[in-house]
């Protein structure tokens, strides 16, 4: 059974890394390759202006459709959210949205029958139409993938090893498009077209990637499987006004915001320019999977050196050099020419912080969870982490528009081959995919040196603020039993170790009794467990405490060591999130005592009750004791 279960556990996580990896080729085809196709294929030469006009409105229409679309997603997600079948609430949508967003960036990759040109108005119609129907299940099918991880378990490790693989899968999906996408094209493409290939080639590529997108989505509907719990059930709704509401009132995170918001629209608007400059500056279209293949091995380790580096140099000063060397490939990357040695230099090294400071932004954008709950005193969760998957939308509505006007200004349009640049192409191309992303990092980097101030060490001491807020809020909104004062129950000691009074650890808070009463225990073994049956009221990411409420309403707060919230999660791990039931006995946290002390930490752990009590008594407080062991006593 235990052979079994392990194995339905790989297969699981397999089946959503291959998931991520078809979602992300398709998104890299939409956000990057499409555009090609529109602005290089999608007219011949002799359409002349007329095809350079309806290029722009095709553009026009994906920027305002994108632009569109971001007010629906949280619609969208609330959709996701009381979808309730014999399936799950995701695989419907992922299955679904796979399906019919494949079948329609199939049609887009054609002219439809030659309406385009035979009546290009009904051909703009239906361009519309068939845009915003793949933009939305797309959608439909992103939120609810990327939703679908807390769902597949309650383990965090496993979710940890789950979100890891689908990192891998996604950083290979995503490159392995620009590997392949010029092969396939000139190998069904009936005329070669200075490298280029044919619109019967382009199509054959878009079968491909709409193909391997669906079986990957139908992958994660048959070899996954979504557990049911109470802690599943929806409580929150999530709007844009609800969105704007958390942004515009959390300064710091409102400043990151308008920060990634200028990052993400210039490093889109590069990486989506960099195969027109192997097309039309290189004049070889075909080199540019030799730079996909590099970019695809380097992904996976610039995502593993985000740690040490973090750790090393702080989050803020990676973002700070990861922008230095994005401007150094920039700058190589504008006197490259026609040096495939020099591009390929130039790529790489703009590409390589890409994945540090997406990684950044994201930990900031978490921290501010707690920053908001300080500030306003109400926990912003799912609407503060919503704010990133908007912006990245956004920076891709603006990098398309802006991506067809630079191939119309710069001549880079149906039949164009290298040769055919002008010199006024070539400047007005070197502006747009150099001078313009420069220019928008750069003052997104001024704004985030100036207003973005939340950091590791703020965050820490935010989370020491709100832990003295704990007792209070804990037992709130919780139905208890009301003993009038006249039962005891027994509390178990959640931890193996040596018991002491709570007056003797080296913390004011806890010695004085502002948190509450309650006991420590000296841990000889890293396993926290529930001392009683009840409810996880309190988490955070540091994952050095739990805040419970039992089944009769008493709140309790479990805290691993003095000073530790500084570790910022690690040597921790933590089995159970927010809202979660859980019964006397289940392994709440585990940590490393020896990683704590080598910190320069205390590892104490300390237990007090919060609200609810009328009076406790200790059963113990000296000698050894064992997980489970009754320790105290108290009275409601």
């Amino acid at each position: 059974m235990e052979e079994e279960k392990q194995g339905q556990v790989l297969t699981s996580r397999l089946s959503y890394a291959f998931g991520a990896f078809g979602h992300d080729m398709f998104y890299a085809t939409l956000s990057t390759y499409f555009i090609m196709f529109v602005t290089s294929h999608l007219f011949d030469k002799s359409s002349g202006a007329t095809g350079s006009k309806m290029i722009g409105y095709i553009t026009l229409i994906i920027m305002i459709l994108r632009f569109v679309e971001l007010a629906i997603d949280p619609f969208i997600g609330n959709t996701i959210d009381n979808t309730s079948t014999r399936w799950g609430n995701f695989k419907p949508w992922i299955v679904g949205g796979g399906l019919i967003s494949s079948i329609t960036i199939a049609i887009l990759f054609t002219n439809m029958g030659g309406l385009n040109t035979s009546n290009p108005y009904l051909y703009l119609i239906l361009f519309a139409i068939l845009y915003i129907t793949m933009d939305i299940f797309y959608s439909f099918k992103d939120v609810g993938f990327w939703s679908m991880i807390p769902a597949l378990s309650f383990d965090s490790r496993e979710r940890e090893k789950t979100a890891t693989f689908a990192r891998v899968g996604s950083n290979i999906g995503a490159n392995i498009v620009g590997v392949m996408v010029m092969p396939i094209v000139l190998m069904f493409s009936q005329v070669s077209n200075h490298g280029q290939g044919d619109n019967r080639g382009w199509f054959a590529f878009a079968m491909v990637v709409a193909l391997t997108s669906f079986i990957s989505a139908a992958v994660v509907g048959l070899g996954t499987k979504e557990k049911n719990s109470e802690l599943r059930k929806n409580k929150e709704k999530t709007t844009f006004r609800a969105v704007l509401k958390v942004l515009t009132r959390n300064d710091q995170l409102m400043w990151l915001s308008l920060t990634y918001a200028l990052y993400t629209a210039g490093a889109q608007i590069t990486n989506a320019l960099e195969l027109y400059y192997f097309t039309y500056i290189l004049g070889d279209a075909s080199q540019f999977s030799i730079l996909a293949s590099i970019n695809a091995i380097i992904g996976v380790f610039a995502v593993i050196a985000f740690p040490p580096l973090a750790k090393k140099f702080s989050r803020k000063n990676v973002f700070f050099l990861s922008i230095s060397v994005m401007i150094i490939g920039l700058i190589l990357f504008l006197f490259a020419g026609n040096s495939l040695p020099m591009i390929l230099a130039a790529a790489v090294i703009f590409y390589i912080p890409q994945p540090l400071v997406f990684l950044v932004v994201l930990m900031i954008i978490t921290d501010s969870v707690e920053y908001g709950q300080l500030k306003f005193g109400h926990r912003d969760e799912s609407l503060t982490l919503s704010v990133r998957p908007l912006l990245d939308k956004m920076g891709g509505a603006i990098s398309n528009g802006v991506v067809g006007l630079t191939a119309v200004w710069a001549g880079m349009t149906a039949g164009a081959s290298a040769t055919d640049i002008t010199t006024h192409g070539h400047m007005v191309f070197k502006l747009m995919m150099f001078g313009i992303p420069a220019a928008l990092m750069l003052i997104g980097t001024f704004i985030f040196f100036k207003k973005v101030t939340l950091d590791e060490k703020q965050h820490a001491q935010i989370v020491e603020e709100l832990e003295k807020t704990w007792g209070k809020t804990l037992g709130e909104d919780v139905d208890y039993i009301d003993a009038n004062g006249g039962v005891s129950y027994d509390y178990e000691a959640p931890v193996d170790g040596e018991i002491r009074p709570l007056n003797t650890v080296n913390d004011e808070n806890f010695a004085s009794g502002k948190m509450g009463a309650g006991f420590a225990i000296k841990p000889t073994d890293g396993k926290i467990y529930a001392p009683f049956d009840g409810t996880v009221k309190v988490t955070f990411p540091t994952m050095h405490a739990v805040g419970l409420v039992s089944d009769q309403g008493v709140g309790t707060l479990i805290h691993i060591g003095i000073g530790t919230v500084n570790m910022r999660g690690e040597s921790f791990v933590t089995h159970v999130e927010k809202d979660q039931k859980v019964k006397k006995g289940d392994l709440l946290l585990e940590f490393s005592s020896a990683e704590i002390k080598a910190a320069g930490y205390d590892d104490t752990v300390m237990m007090v009750m919060t609200d609810h009590v009328s009076a406790t008594n200790m059963l113990r407080d000296s000698g050894m004791v064992n997980h489970g062991d009754s320790v105290m006593s108290y009275q409601q």
